[in-house]
């Protein structure tokens, strides 16, 4: 009796030992894939979108290029709420497509290992996976998207001069890209500008050419000391010359309300809710940008819940035939991930345009995922192949 006892407590630690180390080896497997997918999916997305923003920041606003890269940074855990997911996702198919094609899924199948056994550090990872998402997108994200406006309007406010700089020239540039207004410092000492010269042509009817001896910048604008204003005429004929000993000109406080709009990723999700109940009847908000808000509320939930949807439906497709000797891991990948974002614009334009409600408008692509995802899991895990 003492002896098949200590046979079965040999079997049983066996076994455990087995699981863990099978445990240890897919997720060793899905973290290296995991690292490798979100280094690339955020280049990509940075240099599809962050890139392209950066730009027109520059361009647009006149933020200089270091406060424009630090915003960029800043920009970057709002990133990763997006590439997580589908991270996770090519991950958990190349890894399963790996095992798959090295027959180690046979093999293990054959010592009485199921699919669902397979498939637990899976979802493990996976939940990990949604829970830091979610962490980030409520905890994280709203900080620096906050810092990075900040850092947004500074710089507008006060055209960011470097001290120490001498003969400094900065422009800005409207909408459509012509030159709106032009400045010259002749230098910035222990932030004091020194004869300063402005040309203001964002009026079409007159062009404003202001002088000034000293000058500062701080959160009201432009502060010129001792200066003079002519205001010309198309024509170069003077209208106007205004001597002034003290005068504050808020350039480019006409780009404010692009930088100062309210977006979801400045709030968790407790505070864009109250900033929605707060504001559901004022006038002075658009219905529109009322609706977008509450989609984004919704998913603000859903996006990261997408991140164990996505592996759920990648376990089964990356579940090679015996006959398919080649990985088809990076294609189901590619293909998962371009089905889920095509439901997901198509779901929350429907939501933004009240066709459907703002909750079902962010949690339909994941209940299709995770719909398709089961139904696919359930067969494979449950059919002998």
């Amino acid at each position: 009796m003492k002896k098949k006892i200590e046979i079965y407590t040999r079997l049983i630690k066996w076994k455990i030992a087995a699981f863990s180390m099978l445990d240890k080896y897919i997720l060793k497997q899905l973290l290296e894939v995991f690292i490798l997918g979100v280094i690339i999916f955020t280049s990509i997305i940075f240099a599809s979108e962050t890139f392209t923003q950066l730009i027109k920041q520059i361009t647009q606003f006149g933020i200089p290029f270091n406060i424009a890269m630090m915003m960029v940074v800043l920009n970057l855990p709002q990133v990763f709420v997006m590439t997580i997911p589908i991270s996770t996702l090519f991950a958990t198919v190349m890894t399963v497509n790996k095992l798959s094609l090295n027959s180690e899924i046979t093999v293990l199948r054959a010592c009485g290992i199921g699919i669902s056994r397979i498939a637990r550090p899976i979802f493990a990872f996976a939940i990990v996976m949604t829970i830091v998402s979610f962490l980030i997108n409520e905890f994280i994200v709203p900080a620096t998207s906050n810092q990075a406006k900040y850092l947004a309007v500074y710089s507008l406010q006060r055209k960011h001069v470097p001290d120490g700089r001498m003969n400094f020239t900065l422009n800005e540039n409207g909408k459509d890209g012509k030159l709106k207004r032009l400045f010259y410092v002749q230098k910035c000492e222990d932030k004091t500008l020194n004869n300063i010269t402005v040309l203001d042509l964002s009026n079409e009817d007159t062009v404003q050419i202001i002088q000034a001896k000293f000058g500062r910048t701080d959160n009201s604008g432009w502060i010129f000391d001792g200066g003079v204003m002519y205001t010309l005429s198309p024509t170069e004929k003077v209208l106007n010359t205004t001597l002034f000993e003290n005068s504050t000109i808020n350039f480019g406080i006409e780009n404010m309300d692009s930088l100062m709009k309210e977006e979801a990723s400045q709030y968790n999700f407790f505070k864009l809710m109250k900033f929605i109940k707060k504001n559901r009847k004022n006038p002075d908000i658009l219905e529109k940008f009322k609706l977008e808000l509450q989609v984004q509320l919704y998913d603000k939930l859903a996006l990261p819940v997408t991140t164990f949807a996505l592996a759920l439906v990648g376990i089964p497709l990356a579940i090679t035939p015996p006959r398919v000797r080649y990985n088809r891991g990076f294609l189901f990948s590619v293909m998962i991930i371009f089905v889920y974002y095509v439901i997901r614009a198509f779901s929350l334009n429907l939501g933004e345009t009240k066709a459907i409600s703002p909750f079902f408008a962010a949690w339909l692509p994941v209940i299709s995922i995770a719909v398709i995802g089961w139904i696919l899991y359930y067969k494979k895990a449950h059919t002998i192949s």
